[in-house]
């Protein structure tokens, strides 16, 4: 497998779970697509877009409003449990609604997903600066 490079891992990982604490004290926890610029890798992207959802008033918002810090974790899994690695991401988040992080934001997501070729991109961004990088592989 090479040498485990952890930032390298979470970049090209197609999903993350968001980890969110809620105005009660409780974790709160949703898989998100991210994007990460390869100049500022100690910043990543998650926005809001337009697939279905209950609410465009989304708890991940709410609970950063109150509380910015997060943690973003990726993992893999394999049946040959030598391959097994995740790298957690902590930090401090921010909301942005409009302007050039959210510009920026787009773009990457745009790029590493495809989808977004279809999908909306319409809602606020979750930009996460971050504090600290952890990460274990067999």
């Amino acid at each position: 497998m090479g040498e485990f490079d952890p930032k390298a891992s979470f970049t090209r990982s197609p999903v993350a779970r968001l980890a969110t604490i809620t105005p009660d004290g409780l974790p709160h926890l949703v898989p998100v697509v991210f994007a990460v610029a390869l100049d500022s890798p100690d910043v990543i992207y998650t926005a809001v877009d337009a697939k279905p959802k209950t609410t465009r008033r989304l708890r991940r918002l709410a609970n950063i409003e109150k509380t910015p810090q997060v943690s973003l974790l990726v993992d893999h899994y394999a049946e040959d449990w030598t391959r097994l690695w995740w790298v957690r991401v902590d930090g401090a988040a921010t909301i942005h609604t409009d302007g050039a992080v959210m510009e920026s934001a787009y773009r990457l997501l745009r790029t590493k997903y495809p989808q977004y070729q279809s999908v909306p991109l319409d809602g606020p961004v979750i930009a996460i600066a971050v504090r600290r990088w952890s990460s274990w592989h067999a």
